[in-house]
């Protein structure tokens, strides 16, 4: 009994070594291979043209082939943008040669070489792995490469480096793939299902927990983002189900219309201590929201010195049939209103109640007509209950 236990944790040790599944379907394993084969071959074609035929010279440098499999297979890698592949291999490149001129001992030239390419690719944030292979390349590439001597940077280096950039960008735009990745792109999802941040996280929290982490990452602070995104939408799926606004929603609206004085209007959420007033047509149709940031914000509340008389005075009638001053309620609500039907799944508003800067979510009836409203207050109500819960 003791040697079978010995033999499952010794199992459960090596398990641990294997590899974590990829979550990357045929198809995209193909493309990645085939562009691999496209650029390759492209790259050597033209180091070829380049080298004038010159069966001495390397018309491309293995180097390249590490390279292929970072712009083809995981294009996202910022250790697969154009400064990284580009700014490493020459900046590699540069430093083996003269690493392989300074250094007499090749074993030496070779191990500073590789360190001080390292150091500097962290120094100008152009992380490259290939790029070590460069700088070993110039130090113990053979009598070939040691003749180009400097000439090594230009050819075959930069020209292998930009012809299989060039074909990357192509090939990557062409099926689907974002490359180079802008700085600052969230990768779209379904409208009004993601959360402007996962979890109320900010981008200076994502910065403070990498610089925790304290170890180069192979995906940019913008994909983690995403991926947190995504993650958190799946959640809300999952706890939410198939829960409808009607379920949810808060009946009995206290509504106003176009022409309700403002004065009758804040009477009307301070008695019933809400936030939000829903603006409806003689057919109870939603035309508007009106809300205390509305009042607030034409008011020119901006500070607390006189914060009461200046309200008072704001919302009282005048009294004058026309005139600049604002009197109803239309004259100030936002429109159009952001709204929902009752069908309407709940996890849909999510991203509207969270960070899209809504607070009540009119809800209307297959007719249109307001039936009820949603806050936040709803849902966390509902959580609360366990009636959203995840199953099992």
């Amino acid at each position: 009994m003791n040697e079978m236990f010995r033999v499952r944790a010794v199992a459960a040790r090596l398990a641990g070594f294997l590899p974590n599944q990829q979550h990357v379907n045929g198809r995209e394993r193909l493309r990645a291979a085939f562009g691999a084969l496209l650029g390759i071959l492209a790259t050597a074609l033209v180091g070829n043209f380049f080298g004038n035929g010159d069966a001495v010279l390397p018309w491309i440098i293995a180097p390249m082939g590490a390279s292929a499999v970072l712009l083809f297979a995981v294009p996202a890698s910022p250790l697969a943008q154009p400064w990284a592949m580009l700014g490493g291999n020459l900046l590699a490149a540069l430093i083996g040669v003269t690493c392989a001129r300074g250094f007499p001992n090749s074993m030496m030239a070779a191990a500073v070489a590789v360190s001080a390419a390292i150091g500097l690719m962290f120094v100008l944030r152009c992380i490259h792995p290939p790029a070590g292979a460069v700088a070993l390349t110039a130090v113990v590439g053979g009598p070939a490469i040691e003749r180009l001597g400097y000439g090594f940077v230009f050819y075959p280096v930069l020209v292998n480096s930009l012809c299989l950039l060039l074909l990357a960008v192509l090939y990557n735009r062409a099926t689907g793939r974002e490359y180079p990745q802008r700085k600052a792109v969230i990768a779209a999802a379904a409208p009004g299902t993601l959360p402007a941040t996962p979890a109320g996280l900010a981008d200076e929290d994502l910065d403070a927990v990498l610089d925790e982490y304290n170890q180069v990452l192979d995906i940019s602070r913008e994909d983690l983002r995403d991926l947190f995104l995504r993650a958190e939408v799946h959640a809300y799926r999952r706890r939410f189900g198939t829960v409808r606004c009607a379920e949810v929603m808060t009946r009995g609206v206290v509504a106003v219309e176009y022409g309700t004085l403002l004065e009758e209007a804040w009477v009307l959420m301070r008695r019933h201590r809400i936030k939000a007033l829903p603006v409806v047509d003689r057919a109870q149709r939603v035309v508007g929201i009106l809300t205390l940031a509305d009042f607030m914000r034409r008011a020119d509340l901006d500070g607390y010195r006189g914060f009461d008389a200046q309200l008072r005075r704001f919302i009282r009638r005048s009294g004058r049939t026309h005139g600049d001053r604002a009197e109803v309620v239309g004259q100030i609500m936002s429109t159009p209103a952001q709204t929902a039907e009752e069908t309407t799944p709940v996890v849909t508003l999510i991203a509207l109640l969270g960070g899209a800067g809504h607070s009540h979510i009119p809800v209307v009836d297959e007719d249109g007509r307001l039936s009820g409203i949603i806050t936040p207050r709803d849902l966390i109500a509902e959580l609360y209950q366990g009636r959203l819960a995840a199953p099992g």
